[in-house]
């Protein structure tokens, strides 16, 4: 039987403890079509990619011993339960049913991880709603996925099937390389053995919970309930940041980082600062073009003991993070498994905030013949209590143009109200401290 990467077991945990209903690790998206769409070609092309990715059409049943394992379907079996129903809503009663789709959860031990729905307005006039479940793919896997429905249906409506270069290794078989990667825990010179030191020195006396100015207290058991707000810096304030990395030998996520440490102290948090950030986990380059489940996450410790400067900050932040991404390959669950924390069902286990740079491709889906628009998601999920998400924008000569992203939130904790004052906190506070860090 094929084994679960690390990070799959624990969806899969997940998964059989909140219960086939919750979707906290949905993630979806909302294409809005316009043009003559072939419907057949479409449905053909998602039956494609299913078959060339096996991620999405595997499924995670119990094993004798309790364990979970892999079995993968044929294509016939997957797309039987794909279910791609074509519904007239109209406009009114739209929003409600491709919510209530995207809402849907998976029972992943005999659900496929992927379900679509093209929702039909009128003759040239759709909403397509794709929604994968995270035990089979991470925000990289969107790029190939969409390359990948493009190509597939640029062939079938053309009456043929697609050509596509067979994809050197399959998701199986990164779970099984990356058990012989890690080595024996029993091994000390083995690469988890090693690793596994250097977070156990790292971590010590990590806080158990982070003090945020929560507006309720914590619920026994998290709901992962949760929304966004937005924001933009201008590039005045990018430009900033990026000379000030530049300067310190850091790079742009590192002073955001020291800036959102800073926040959270100066909000009450103290100066012993975990904040989680995923890191894309793909190692070989034969990775790139699967859809898959790679994302590993770090903890990354921020020290504002001792009144630092800002600088003094990043030069703090710069050796912490270099360090924790020379000894990215041990899996967070198995971290989490050796350093046994205090568990608790109302929070994330050594970190309760996180950051992230989406700096990976952007999926880029386009089909013949019909103008495609990408739909903001009501989500409605935060995993953590609190999480800083950025992007970069550039002009055409490469030069910073802006930071977009949002605070995402668990609504068990804050109101929307407090959440933006931390994001004019936040603002402000970046502002001034590249300008005299």
């Amino acid at each position: 039987m094929i084994p679960l990467s690390f990070s799959q077991r624990r969806l899969w945990f997940l998964n059989r403890l909140e219960g086939a209903a919750a979707a906290t690790y949905n993630l979806p998206i909302t294409l809005r079509l316009s043009g003559a769409v072939d419907k057949e070609a479409l449905a053909a092309a998602l039956r494609d990619v299913m078959e060339r990715h096996e991620a999405l059409r595997t499924v995670f049943p119990e094993g004798p011993d309790g364990s979970p394992y892999q079995r993968i379907l044929d294509t016939d079996q997957a797309w039987a339960g794909m279910d791609i129903v074509l519904t007239g809503d109209g406009e009114a009663d739209l929003a409600a049913a491709a919510s209530a789709f995207r809402g849907e959860g998976f029972d992943v031990t005999v659900d496929a991880p992927i379900r679509a729905r093209l929702f039909v307005m009128n003759d040239d006039d759709y909403v397509l709603v794709v929604v994968l479940h995270h035990i089979a793919g991470d925000g990289w896997s969107m790029a190939p996925l969409a390359r990948d429905v493009a190509e597939a249906y640029e062939a079938r409506a053309a009456g043929r099937a697609p050509e596509w270069t067979p994809l050197p290794v399959q998701y199986a078989d990164y779970a099984l390389w990356q058990r012989e990667l890690l080595g024996d825990e029993t091994d000390p010179d083995s690469l988890v053995s090693r690793q596994i030191a250097y977070w156990k020195d790292a971590l010590t006396g990590l806080p158990e919970q982070l003090q945020l100015p929560v507006d309720r207290a914590r619920p026994a058991v998290a709901t992962y309930r949760g929304e966004n707000v937005e924001f933009t810096l201008d590039a005045a304030v990018h430009r900033s940041v990026a000379a000030l990395a530049g300067e310190s030998g850091a790079s742009v996520f590192m002073v955001v980082q020291a800036a959102f440490a800073t926040l959270l102290s100066r909000m009450g948090a103290g100066t012993d600062i975990p904040i989680g950030t995923p890191v894309a986990g793909r190692t070989d380059e034969a990775l790139d073009d699967l859809v898959g489940f790679f994302i590993n996450t770090l903890v990354l410790r921020t020290d504002l003991s001792g009144n630092p400067t800002f600088r003094q900050l990043i030069d703090r932040v710069r050796e912490v993070d270099l360090g924790a991404f020379s000894n990215q390959d041990v899996p967070f669950e198995y971290l989490v498994e050796e350093l046994n924390p205090a568990r608790s069902m109302s929070r994330h286990p050594l970190f309760q905030v996180a950051l992230a740079f989406q700096n990976q491709s952007r999926p880029d889906l386009q089909l013949p013949g019909v103008a495609l628009s990408i739909e903001a998601s009501d989500g409605g999920a935060a995993k953590f209590d609190l999480s800083l998400g950025l992007s970069e924008r550039f002009d055409g000569a490469g030069v910073p143009a802006g930071l977009e992203g949002g605070f995402e939130f668990a609504t068990d904790l804050f109101d929307r109200v407090t959440v933006e004052e931390m994001v004019e906190r936040f603002g402000r506070l970046l502002s001034a401290a590249v300008a005299e860090p």
